[in-house]
């Protein structure tokens, strides 16, 4: 077995009878941050989902961690037992939760025991600096705030790895410097895999440690950081 936190060989996902994906060889180390750029329809979200369990591969093996996930089309490990956090393009926050029912469903949904969901709400709330927001709905917060949320909704089941999929939206350059720093300092903190999407490649540079770029679905260059830089807010 491979000590890869993400080991692809020959993954290819296919919709109808064309070809999205691959097939692509791809292995991510524990910890690194794996910056994902393309432009749109280049594959980068669809590997997201393959990654997830969330899209099944017509072709290849995936592996995390060391555990087979996927051969071909058989799914090894379920979604719900990858250990994963995805963080959905634009948020995906369910419209009629409030921030803690939002953080409570997705705690007992990852089967947090029933009285430790009021302390770890806090504790999740905390590390997206969000303690006091719990009664404020989606609709109510800033664009920050909400993607803030859903990463806080992202982290919820102790993931070892988590999945980007364009967290800096539309957010202007303060809110992206803020949401980076915060993204840099958990993964130290909770010694996070990263597999981060998007169509800019200069916006989370600071952060990675590799950069790949796709183009239909194949792997069409790449570069590594000697070391990655400080993000300041």
């Amino acid at each position: 077995m491979s000590g890869a936190a993400v080991l692809l060989r020959g993954i290819a996902v296919e919709a109808g009878k064309t070809r999205i994906l691959g097939p692509l060889d791809l292995e991510v180390a524990p910890g690194e941050h794996l910056l994902v750029a393309g432009r749109s329809g280049s594959g980068k979200t669809t590997l997201l989902r393959a990654i997830a369990g969330l899209a099944r591969p017509r072709a290849g093996r995936l592996e995390l961690f060391g555990v087979p996930a996927s051969e071909g089309p058989r799914l090894l490990l379920a979604p719900e037992r990858r250990r994963i956090g995805f963080l959905f393009q634009g948020g995906a926050l369910w419209p009629h939760m409030s921030c803690a029912r939002t953080l409570d469903f997705a705690l007992r949904a990852s089967g947090t025991p029933r009285a430790e969901v009021a302390r770890r709400r806090g504790e999740l709330l905390d590390w997206v600096e969000l303690s006091g927001y719990e009664g404020r709905m989606p609709g109510t917060l800033s664009g920050g705030e909400a993607q803030r949320l859903a990463l806080a909704r992202a982290l919820a089941a102790r993931p070892r790895l988590l999945l980007l999929d364009e967290p800096l939206g539309p957010l202007d350059a303060e809110l992206r410097g803020s949401l980076l720093a915060r993204l840099g300092a958990l993964q130290r903190e909770l010694e996070l895999t990263v597999v981060h999407v998007t169509h800019d490649p200069e916006e989370a540079a600071a952060l990675a440690s590799r950069t790949l770029r796709l183009e239909a679905g194949r792997i069409a260059g790449e570069a590594r950081e000697a070391e990655p830089r400080e993000v300041v807010r």
